[in-house]
């Protein structure tokens, strides 16, 4: 067995290690668990080593100082130096319970299961898709644990990581860098953890980019002492005056760190001289007047520099983050950053939702603040009542309680992570793959285990698909009460698939229909090599709407029959709507107020069900054999072909503005609306009608790839109604166009 006090010394950092450090802030009983855990550790350990080359020990400590400085208990301090108990044996975690309690087995156990993560975050971000990649595996990593001081104690791994590989350049050295800058930094960041934050982001920087870090370490140093001297000036000099003027405050110098330097230096294209916030100072106070206050006093004291005033008090950022930004020119000529801003809006700007992760962090552009984000935000309130809440335990409850999200990460195969709504099933996760996939989905193994397709998947799982070489999705797949389905977009490729197969099967039906009655006419020869001119002639834009509209039934043999005759006006496919009172509008001559034929009195109309004309739209009439004069709208391209044919039978007609009876007419009017398809388009589409009082006669709706088409026969009373519709219609989200057909 290895002595404590032997490893202890052999340790190349062994001098900087005190056990006081380790207990820290902590009574004596939680104190003596820690030195007890140190005992254990150092005998499970021995002289192993992590594949970074560091002995297994030797991290431990280090992670457990890093944890203990962050001000955390016990049982995250024992975690720490226990971390790799379950590489001991299969009974270390017994042991752990018996010896340390539920809560540090359960930490370890949260730990062990990140390891999963770990070629996962290595391939991600040397991978095409980094940037997307990335940020899942940041959540993920989150949603993976039921106790946040699990990821805080990675972070803290990472932290003595780095620091073991500053004497040890290797291939590795490079690899924890990128992979600690691209996710464990702007988790520290968004968690608000800023000195591990720092850490993070200089120790990778330095390995990522050696010469420009020593160029900029270099320059800082040259003027460190110099600098130092200076802040203490300026921050003494604030500090009296604001004393003088009765103003309480707290000045201090702003630490600035390499890496963020750098950032700045290569956003903004500056030479280092020219990076403004080298020296800063940031000025708290008690209340906001004295914010103003305190802004007045320095730009009394330096000359402000145009363009580097920022004021976030009165114009907060998007993030709600407050504080007042000022740049001067000091005595030597240099530059010096000041930030103010009350004790209240430094903690919600450090800890609160105004998390700078919001707009410094590369790529993003969110607007809006979502769920994942306000939960990130009470972790960070709860990080900061950590100190106010007097019982521990109720602490570690509020923790186990903030579940992040709704969402779950599992793998590929291929170590992909894949997002999902929780409770999605293998299915779900086919078609989240690929639309074909989910089709000819067969089966699914979950971390090797053949599963039911319709078993929820938990965050971390493995998930493998079986398909076969052809076929489709079983309808069954729709059933709410099996529960295969949970995302809608798998519900929607399942219909879709249905509903595509069903139109190809009409398609079918419908060709057989209108071959039969060209057979049937002697013209089919004649026919068949214009379908799509036969199409137009009923007023279909091509042969295969034709054939839909022969197998639903729309179109039938009479209509066949006059379009190869190239006879007179041609039925169109939808049966004509009137409502009672339209009827009687539309078969009532001038002297009943319905439609003016110039030159002729009370002769019997129609309404052309082709257009479905509606005041006050330009109208005009075709004398028909037997059935008086059909009203067309002018621009209506049946009519247009109909003159075309018989131009002696157009007439001009009008309509009766003057009539009472004309106020009270109802009209049907076919409006075509394009859409993203959805679930609950339909009932939001017909509650807006319902709200409008409009009355719909008719409804047909089609879904392809994604798109829905829907046509509503409407009964309106005039034309400003109609406008009014459309322009409500288009606000429905999803919503790509409405018009009148």
């Amino acid at each position: 067995m290895v002595s404590l006090v032997h490893t202890l010394t052999q340790l190349p950092d062994a001098r900087d290690i005190n056990k006081t450090r380790l207990t820290e802030g902590l009574d004596a009983v939680a104190s003596a668990r820690v030195t007890e855990a140190i005992a254990l550790a150092a005998e499970w350990y021995g002289e192993t080593r992590l594949s970074s080359g560091e002995l297994t020990f030797q991290h431990a400590l280090g992670t457990a100082l890093v944890v203990a400085s962050l001000g955390l208990d016990a049982d995250v301090r024992v975690a720490a130096m226990l971390f790799a108990a379950i590489a001991h044996g299969k009974d270390a975690i017994e042991h752990l319970k018996v010896g340390f309690g539920e809560t540090v087995a359960e930490l370890v156990q949260g730990l062990h299961r990140l390891g999963v993560l770990r070629p996962l975050t290595r391939a991600a971000v040397d991978g095409r898709e980094m940037q997307a990649q990335t940020e899942i595996l940041r959540k993920m990593l989150l949603a993976m644990v039921d106790d946040i001081r699990v990821v805080l104690l990675r972070l803290a791994s990472r932290v003595q990581t780095l620091r073991f590989l500053v004497d040890q350049p290797s291939p590795l050295q490079q690899d924890m860098a990128r992979e600690s800058l691209l996710i464990y930094a702007p988790l520290a960041n968004r968690l608000g953890i800023w000195q591990l934050k720092w850490e993070l982001e200089d120790r990778a920087f330095r390995y990522l980019e050696p010469d420009i870090y020593k160029h900029i370490a270099h320059m800082l140093d040259e003027r460190r002492l110099a600098r130092e001297s200076f802040i203490a000036g300026v921050v003494h000099r604030l500090h009296q005056a604001l004393l003088a003027d009765g103003i309480s405050a707290e000045v201090y110098g702003r630490p600035k760190h390499i890496y963020s330097i750098w950032q700045k230096m290569r956003s903004k294209r500056l030479d280092f001289s020219e990076v403004y916030d080298v020296r800063a100072v940031r000025i708290i106070v008690d209340e906001e007047k004295n914010c103003y206050a305190a802004l007045s006093l320095v730009h009394n004291f330096w000359q402000p520099i145009r363009g580097e005033f920022d004021d976030y008090i009165a114009q907060p950022k998007g993030n709600f983050y407050r504080s007042l930004h000022t740049a001067v020119v000091v005595e030597d000529g240099g530059a010096l950053e000041v930030q103010i801003r009350t004790r209240e809006m430094h903690q919600h700007a450090e800890l609160g939702v105004a998390a700078h992760w919001r707009y410094k962090e590369a790529g993003k552009s969110d607007n809006a603040v979502g769920v994942y984000e306000d939960k990130i935000a009470w972790l960070r309130q709860l990080l900061s009542w950590r100190d106010e809440i007097s019982d521990s335990a109720e602490w570690v409850a509020q923790f186990k309680l903030a579940e992040l999200d709704d969402t779950i990460y599992v793998l590929t195969p291929q170590n992909k992570v894949i997002d999902l709504p929780r409770g999605a099933t293998p299915l779900d996760f086919a078609y989240r793959l690929h639309t074909d996939l989910g089709h000819r989905c067969r089966g699914a193994k979950v971390d090797g285990h053949m599963v039911p397709l319709n078993t929820p998947l938990q965050n971390g799982q493995r998930v493998e698909i079986s398909a076969i070489k052809s076929g489709g999705p079983s309808r069954d797949w729709l059933s709410a009460t099996q529960g295969y389905l949970v995302t809608p977009q798998a519900r929607r490729k399942v219909r879709q698939w249905f509903a595509e197969q069903d139109e190809a099967e009409l398609l079918t039906q419908g060709r057989a229909i209108v071959m039969r009655e060209l057979q049937r006419a002697g013209a089919v020869q004649r026919a068949q090599a214009n379908l799509d001119e036969l199409a137009a002639k009923l007023g279909l834009k091509s042969a295969e709407a034709m054939f839909l509209a022969f197998a639903r039934g729309t179109v039938g043999p009479h209509a066949l029959d006059i379009a190869l005759r190239g006879g007179a006006e041609v039925p169109p496919p939808e049966p004509e709507i009137l409502t009672r009172k339209s009827r009687a509008v539309a078969g009532a001559g001038a002297g009943q107020g319905g439609i003016l034929i110039v030159g002729v009195d009370k002769l019997l109309t129609q309404i052309g069900r082709c257009c479905k004309p509606i005041p006050p739209d330009a109208i005009a009439g075709f004398v028909t054999r037997g059935k008086g004069v059909s009203i067309h709208r002018v621009e209506c391209a049946n009519f247009r072909n109909m003159v075309a044919r018989s131009p002696e039978r157009a007439i001009e007609a009008a309509w009766g503005a003057t009539a009472g009876t004309l106020a009270e007419a109802i009209y049907p009017v076919d409006v075509h609306v394009d859409a993203n398809d959805r679930q609950g388009l339909l009932r939001d589409i017909s509650e807006l009608l319902t709200r409008q009082k409009i009355n719909v006669t008719a409804v047909k709706t089609q879904s392809k790839n994604g798109v829905a088409r829907m046509r509503f026969t409407l009964e309106l009373a005039e034309g400003e109604c109609l406008q009014k519709i459309l322009l409500l219609l288009r606000d429905v989200p999803g919503v790509i166009g409405a018009q009148r057909s």
